[in-house]
């Protein structure tokens, strides 16, 4: 800076080492040369760094809404087709969804969530999948309650029930009454199953069972034996 300065007073002596510009050099004075210099600097001129056209469908999907960006949760959906309700969609409901049941109707139940259903009436059989903490009432089933991928499952049964089948099922509660000590649980791939019979005497409490989870497989008299693991303790 203290070079400058020491330039700038210097006074007129400052432009003493300009070159002279001639006249036929002058834009001013020469319509040609501005015509040149004009075209040269249009044809210079490139887009700012980092400004870079968005794709058409980039501009597109500006409007219409990128697939699967927005899309609202699925309405809770309960209705009989034929001979099958189907329920689904259904997450956390304030009250408990109860169905008046008949002998030929069968419950498809999917993609429920903190759900409490009340089936009043005798039905033909139960189709659950992919409804974690789902709670079923039941009074009487001609055929089966069959589960799917449902962790924390709980089943509450006043009639009889033939058949119980779980797959993939981590958690689950099952509540007998004493017209259904005779049904058949079927698990596969389960955990933490455990099955609460019904009090013997009017002054007993309810019993916890717990399904066994560890098998013992062994080879006698060339062929596969299974037992289960019983834990002391």
């Amino acid at each position: 800076m203290g070079a400058v300065f020491e330039q700038l007073n210097r006074g007129e002596s400052v432009t003493s080492g300009l070159k002279k510009v001639d006249k036929s050099q002058m834009t001013h004075k020469n319509p040609s040369l501005r015509a040149q210099d004009s075209g040269e600097s249009q044809r210079s001129k490139s887009p700012g760094p980092g400004v870079k056209p968005k794709p058409a469908s980039m501009r597109q999907n500006s409007f219409a809404g990128a697939p699967g960006v927005g899309a609202g949760k699925k309405e809770g959906r309960r209705e009989l087709d034929g001979n099958k309700w189907l329920i689904e969609n259904w997450d956390s409901p304030s009250q408990p969804i109860e169905l008046e049941v008949s002998l030929t109707h069968s419950i498809l139940i999917t993609k429920c969530k903190n759900t409490t259903i009340i089936l009043r009436g005798k039905a033909n059989a139960i189709s659950i999948d992919n409804s974690p903490r789902t709670q079923i009432l039941v009074e009487t089933l001609v055929s089966s309650v069959d589960v799917i991928k449902c962790p924390g499952f709980a089943v509450q049964v006043t009639g009889a029930l033939p058949t119980i089948m779980l797959d993939q099922v981590d958690g689950a509660q099952i509540y007998l009454g004493k017209e259904s000590l005779a049904t058949e649980v079927f698990t596969s791939k389960c955990s933490s199953i455990n099955i609460i019979l019904p009090p013997e005497g009017e002054e007993e409490d309810s019993a916890e069972c717990p399904l066994p989870e560890q098998i013992r497989t062994f080879v006698r008299g060339g062929k596969l034996v299974s037992e289960i693991v019983e834990h002391a303790g």
